[in-house]
């Protein structure tokens, strides 16, 4: 198993990527704390999974309860080895439309949060055996398909992990982003279908990718398979995207 005696943390775990990662680890025999909002949905993401997985709710957003929760991991599971920053959310609206209370919460989830966890986890990793960090982005980042606020989110995800890439390596911290494409998560089976129909013929490959396909991927930059990979951009997009 490719993960075994890790202790690995995964945001956004109650569904979609972030369920199908958090299960791929402990299915590899990493320790996985799931974390999500909606504790009840990260509890239901570790279901049969045995070992000493914990599920609790967090808001990525919040600076301090962040650095808690961390902390208590230590306390609890030792220091962290490897951090997924999937947690992420969106919205719909136009750019002149976009309020500074909707460009906030986009920016606070999903850059503002990858960064409070990272920060958090490298504190621990850098005392001891260093560890891994993997960064959910997405194809919007570069495509533009999608609200500004949530395009802007991502792109900076790849900056994010590119310094931290550089600064970290001789800790022997590896980062990298994860890239998906159009992903049959919750949030697309919510599109209209003629929505759905028109992303998938931008694919190539003919279809939206499927969680599992995003997980085997975090598997592979999480473990020492990918021990020569650091602060690089792995599209997962059957295509669609070229980074």
């Amino acid at each position: 198993m490719r993960l075994a005696g890790k202790v690995a943390v995964v945001t956004g775990a109650g569904q979609g990527m972030g369920r199908a990662i958090a299960q791929r680890f402990a299915d590899e025999g990493a320790t996985v704390v799931a974390l999500d909002l909606n504790e009840e949905s990260a509890k239901q993401t570790l279901e049969g999974k045995g070992g000493k997985h914990i599920a609790r709710s967090v808001n990525v957003a919040d600076s301090a309860a962040v650095n808690q929760l961390f902390a208590d991991i230590k306390k609890d599971l030792g220091a962290v080895d490897v951090l997924v920053n999937n947690a992420g959310t969106g919205g719909v609206d136009q750019f002149a439309d976009i309020t500074d209370e909707a460009w906030a919460r986009v920016i606070g989830v999903n850059l503002n949060g990858a960064f409070y966890c990272a920060r958090a986890a490298v504190k621990q990793m850098q005392e001891g055996k260093g560890g891994t960090i993997v960064n959910i982005s997405s194809t919007s980042a570069v495509s533009g398909d999608g609200p500004a606020h949530y395009c802007a989110s991502k792109a900076a995800m790849m900056g994010l992990t590119r310094g931290m890439a550089k600064e970290l390596a001789p800790k022997k911290i590896r980062v990298n982003t994860l890239v998906p494409g159009p992903t049959n998560t919750p949030m697309m089976q919510g599109i209209p279908k003629e929505w759905a129909d028109a992303i998938i013929a931008g694919v190539p490959m003919g279809r939206m990718a499927e969680p599992d396909d995003i997980a085997k991927v975090a598997v592979f930059l999480a473990s020492d398979d990918s021990a020569f990979v650091t602060g690089q951009n792995v599209a997962v997009n059957g295509g669609s995207a070229f980074l």
